[in-house]
């Protein structure tokens, strides 16, 4: 590993998540004007995605009063609070500009439902069985 690789790896934030192409994000910018401080939230798709290790940027476009706008984001920057995952998408390419000559219902993406993580079962226990645990332990 080389001097430049070391000091880019010191610049990477911690717990970032996976981002793909296609998915609905919520960036958490701040923003600073003048002497006040404030966390702006852009929500969008993600329509392109380049560079690597800390120097990552993901393009994110919204449509905000009937104009389409897109914002570039480096992922590990100090002003990008948190990047939170909305929705995943369905797509087949690595970029997705064809998005920007579309409107309405014809932009919309196919979702795909992920499964949260599963969580171990615990075994359930009717009234006598727990009465005979609790008559045990008072013993």
């Amino acid at each position: 590993m080389n001097l430049v690789d070391r000091i880019e790896q010191q610049e990477m934030k911690e717990g970032v998540p996976q981002v793909r192409i296609g998915d609905t994000v919520r960036v958490h910018m701040r923003i600073v004007e003048g002497e006040k401080e404030r966390t702006q939230v852009i929500e969008g798709v993600v329509i392109k995605m380049r560079g690597g290790a800390n120097r990552k940027t993901i393009t994110v476009r919204k449509v905000s009063f009937g104009v389409g706008v897109e914002r570039i984001f480096p992922i590990h920057s100090p002003r990008v609070v948190k990047i939170e995952i909305v929705k995943h998408a369905k797509v087949r390419r690595a970029k997705l500009y064809f998005l920007r000559e579309l409107r309405g219902k014809a932009a919309r993406l196919k979702e795909i439902r992920i499964p949260p993580p599963k969580k171990e079962k615990t075994k359930k226990r009717g009234k006598k069985k727990k009465a005979a645990i609790a008559a045990e332990k008072s013993d």
